[in-house]
């Protein structure tokens, strides 16, 4: 009496289970191309075989197949991954250490919250590297699409003063360091009324008027976000500790850099040391926020 093909699929399940080497059983996880041929295979079996028959070419199929499987470690993969992103960033990694750009501060918001990788002892929050430099990246190829005309800069911290006149001068993007000039860019009266295409924001607490002015003209924004920032209303952001001459030095040495090389602009960039210099603003008051 011919068996139920319910009977089959259990004796099926069975056969690789029991009979597949100890060490294929290892190999649970096939590529998808593999599972597809059994699958097919299984499902084309003639009812004028016997189940014996059936068994037999199962089996087979199954020993080329796994043959053919390389098997590639959790571990040795996840470094491999690890060491392409470190040797693809745009600066040395122990750069992003040594600068601090990935201390946040003890509020996050919602905003920021994806990029958060941990907290330390203190309560500090920390971003990922691996993130902070993406969306570096991102920030590049974004601003690389405006000419230096159409650009402003807004830095009313003064940790970023010396970095952002550093960015300013070699690429020529215009910056308002100590003050911005309330209605400047929507006040057709004021004499020195500009507009412009593109709005990079330090940090959106100290910097509220220009990023209210860039709103209300419906400008493009780009943003720099500490964990205590909203990013609502930027076009594209770039996360990292806004709040100390080294950090911020890193994120304009890399802006600069990669803006000058997309613009074909022949500047003489200074080392990266010259832009972390001097002390650093995010004090334990700073950090309480």
């Amino acid at each position: 009496m011919p068996e139920k093909k319910e009977d089959i699929n259990e004796k099926l399940e069975e056969i690789v289970e029991e009979e597949v080497p100890e060490e294929k059983k290892e190999k649970k996880k096939k590529p998808k191309l593999a599972i597809a041929e059994l699958a097919e295979m299984e499902s084309l079996m003639t009812e004028s075989k016997s189940f014996e028959e059936r068994k037999k070419e199962l089996l087979e199929k199954a020993k080329k197949l796994t043959g053919k499987i390389e098997v590639i470690k959790t571990e040795d993969l996840k470094e491999q991954i690890k060491l392409k992103k470190r040797t693809d960033m745009l600066i040395p990694l122990e750069e992003y250490v040594k600068s601090g750009i990935y201390i946040g501060t003890r509020v996050v918001t919602p905003d920021m919250k994806p990029y958060v990788y941990r907290r330390r002892a203190d309560g500090l929050a920390i971003f990922n590297t691996d993130i902070i430099d993406e969306k570096l990246k991102e920030a590049i190829n974004y601003l690389s699409n405006f000419n230096a005309k159409d650009v402003i800069l807004v830095c009313k911290r003064q940790a970023g003063w010396k970095p952002a006149e550093m960015f300013s001068k070699l690429t020529g993007i215009r910056i308002f360091t100590k003050k911005y000039p309330a209605g400047i860019l929507t006040n057709t009266k004021l004499h020195d009324f500009f507009e412009n295409e593109l709005t990079i924001i330090c940090d959106t607490w100290l910097d509220k008027n220009a990023l209210a002015d860039t709103l209300n003209v419906k400008k493009k924004i780009l943003m720099i976000c500490d964990t205590n920032n909203f990013s609502k209303g930027a076009d594209k952001i770039i996360i990292g500790n806004n709040k100390s001459e080294k950090s911020l030095g890193v994120i304009f040495y890399i802006l600069a850099r990669e803006y000058c090389k997309a613009k074909k602009i022949d500047a003489d960039i200074p080392e990266l040391e010259e832009w972390t210099g001097g002390s650093d603003e995010k004090s334990g008051a700073l950090l309480g926020v």
